[in-house]
């Protein structure tokens, strides 16, 4: 099979890497936020100290995490610099990477995390953020940035029970449970679980969430461990896709107490069954070769109605909607050898990998028809709750009417891909203060979609042949000091992110491409302060058909420009900040060549600052405030969200050595904002001050 030249290809690089001499042996590196951890994260693949990689990156520990209150993916984006939310229609995760929208660039343990869902970090122990284009570790996609949770694991000789429940003031409760046992030095096994009632705000808003994920470690010789774990999830919720915007662009505050959907066909349903099993083995003390097989199997269910305009003067609102359904399989093969050795005088860290997926994906789409029109979109007179329950209501004009999901098939498409990939880098030293890190990825996109919705089963294909090249370098005056500079390149084919779009012209068009520069410092002081800093120029190419003649192309460019600043530490023993600012400034060429605007969702500024004071030994308190500048909402920029600052705070209290008890609050002021949204008329609304309290518990 493919994936089986790639071992080949390690074999290769394993035989010639046994004739060198050894170096140092390759560290086990626990996480301390100075490293990302080779032994359970794939983010950067090798044993490299983050003052190493020449590239921006945030780390969050499930300590971390925990300690500050944060439950969701959202509120980590919030507190990092060059990275926002986007609504995502109200069902899955979205951030816009340094100007780059993207719900398909999450990974778990390395994997690809494709489906459009929201992650719940109950099994997680550390959450990495990489930004800029990483298509060299990754593949396609990740042209702006990536975010790679790493799963607990079984943990040897070692065996624990712990638990938290939370109860918040809209009512919504959580419960965690994580339980390890050590069978022998040679076995253990562990467990995650959660259940979540979710409540906030918002009219009819409700849901529940459940994950399950047992996971065992094997030791099979003193060089060889295996790690094999399932889960198993199944979340529902109320979509909101927010409020319409007025005349002047703006979200339309006298809504705001206005759910524009409908109470009981507003849903998003996903069950997920995965299974993951990695073995590593070391052929020596400074070589290691890593093999893991994952698969993914998901159903999903987007039932929706939203706004599409807004009549101010007459009070209504314009609905349409879908019922969107995917089934979709994963499998991913991965495999990579990584040797610390010197050849010519120099040391080299050499990784060479490659992986192999194949993805089924079938998904169909209904949109509604009003009996009124025999259209997809309706209007009613704004109120709370709209004349709209279930498929009947009573539209804008008074006459009873009533729709369905079943009529108008928007779409319905088979998808069959199949990617292989092999990448190599090389991060060599050329002496004590300077290392070069050189690298390339080819991947082989193979797609077929099936239009089933044509009355011959049209069948749509296209083969993409891309790599994508890695450079750096890195100047260490002082071994806590790095000056850097990097280049890579990623693309994203034309099928979109969620693979189902190549009608049209599109099979007949190269793959968008991206190019990034980067130049930054990093600084980890004696005194317990890491300071990162980083300019970065990310440019977008895209073949369009020319307007002209359809036979020719146009290549329509888009650059984002910015700044990233990180300080992070400890000022005093008892005083520790994470504290950050991101300026980002972006154009999109227009077709004719000339005209430029603003790309959507894109901040020109993001400051944020979390600080925590250990008062006593039992207690300790937290206060966090970040700030949004205006972001537009749509590619004309006729309607944008307001700039904000919230402000939040939290107390850690120890019970005793094994209870602890925390109370966070959020906007802490009240503030009525407007964090992200979807297109002109979806705003979401940010939720007022709330409170949540927390019991964590071990026995």
């Amino acid at each position: 099979m493919k994936f089986s030249l790639s071992l080949i290809a390690l074999s290769l690089v394993a035989s010639h890497a046994m004739a060198q001499d050894p170096q140092s042996d390759i560290e086990k590196i626990e996480v301390s936020g100075k490293y990302l951890a080779s032994d359970v994260s794939n983010s950067v693949k090798t044993p490299t100290p983050i003052i190493d990689v020449p590239q921006s990156l945030s780390v969050l520990t499930a300590e971390q995490l925990s300690q500050r209150g944060i439950s969701n993916i959202g509120q980590i984006i919030d507190y990092l610099p060059g990275v926002n939310t986007t609504q995502g229609e109200g069902h899955r995760d979205a951030i816009v990477f340094r100007g780059v929208r993207s719900t398909a660039d999450f990974y778990i343990d390395g994997h690809r995390d494709d489906v459009q869902y929201y992650r719940s970090l109950y099994n997680v122990e550390q959450v990495e953020v990489l930004r800029g284009p990483n298509a060299l570790l990754f593949g396609r996609g990740g042209t702006g940035g990536i975010l790679n949770r790493v799963s607990k694991k079984a943990q040897l000789s070692d065996s624990f029970a712990g638990y938290n429940l939370s109860l918040d003031s809209f009512g919504g409760t959580s419960t965690h449970l994580d339980v390890n046992q050590s069978v022998s030095d040679e076995m253990a096994f562990r467990v995650n679980a959660m259940f979540e009632t979710l409540e906030n705000h918002r009219d009819f808003y409700d849901g529940e969430r459940v994950g399950i994920n047992p996971t065992a470690r094997f030791v099979l010789s003193d060089k060889t461990t295996l790690d094999t774990s399932f889960e198993y999830i199944d979340h529902e919720r109320f979509i909101d896709r927010g409020i319409p915007t007025n005349s002047e662009g703006r979200p339309t505050e006298e809504l705001l107490d206005i759910v524009i959907a409908d109470p009981q066909n507003n849903y998003h349903t996903t069950k997920g069954r995965t299974f993951n099993t990695a073995i590593q083995h070391y052929f020596s003390d400074s070589m290691k070769a890593n093999v893991s097989v994952f698969y993914g199997s998901y159903d999903k269910v987007y039932a929706n109605f939203y706004a599409t305009d807004y009549d101010a003067s007459e009070n209504k609102v314009q609905l349409d909607g879908y019922l969107d359904e995917t089934t979709r399989e994963n499998l991913i093969v991965t495999s990579n050898l990584v040797n610390e050795f010197t050849s010519g005088g120099f040391e080299h860290t050499l990784i060479v990998g490659g992986e192999y997926i194949e993805t089924e994906s079938d998904q169909y789409r209904f949109n509604p028809v009003w009996s009124s029109n025999q259209s997809d979109k309706e209007w009613f007179s704004v109120a709370r709750p709209l004349n709209l329950d279930g498929f009947v209501g009573v539209n804008a004009e008074g006459q009873a009417i009533s729709t369905n999901f079943s009529e108008d098939l928007n779409d319905d498409t088979r998808v069959d891909l199949e990617v292989t990939s092999f990448y190599v880098q090389d991060q060599i030293a050329i002496n004590a203060h300077f290392d070069l890190v050189l690298g390339a990825r080819y991947d082989r996109f193979d797609i077929a979609v099936v239009n089933m919705k044509s009355a011959t089963n049209e069948q749509r294909t296209r083969v993409d042949t891309e790599v994508s090249p890695r450079l750096g370098a890195i100047y260490k005056p002082a071994e806590n000091v790095s000056f850097y500079w990097s280049y890579s390149e990623s693309f994203m084919p034309r099928s979109g992110e969620q693979y189902t779009d190549i009608n049209g012209d599109k099979d007949k068009l190269k793959p968008d491409t991206f190019e990034n520069n980067e130049i930054g410092l990093k600084w980890d002081s004696d005194s317990g302060l890491s300071l990162t800093t980083a300019f970065f120029r990310n440019t977008q190419s895209t073949p369009q058909p020319a307007d002209d003649d359809p036979a020719t192309l146009d290549v329509v460019d888009s650059d984002i420009e910015g700044f990233e600043i990180q300080l992070s530490g400890e000022i005093t023993e008892d005083l520790s900040i994470s504290t950050n600012y991101s300026y980002l400034k972006g154009e999109v060429v227009n077709r004719d060549g000339l005209t430029e605007i603003t790309p959507r969702e894109l901040p020109k500024n993001k400051a944020s600052l979390w600080a925590q004071y250990q008062v006593t030994e039992q207690l300790d308190i937290g206060i966090g405030a970040m700030y949004q500048a205006k972001t537009y909402m749509n590619t004309s920029n006729s309607a944008f969200l307001p700039s904000y600052t919230r402000y939040d705070i939290y107390a850690n209290y120890q019970l005793s050595h094994d209870y602890k008890l925390q109370l966070k609050l959020e906007n802490l002021t009240d503030k009525v904002y407007f964090p992200n949204s979807h297109s002109t008329h979806q705003a979401s609304v940010g939720q007022p001050f709330n409170a949540k309290l927390t019991f964590s518990g071990r026995f």
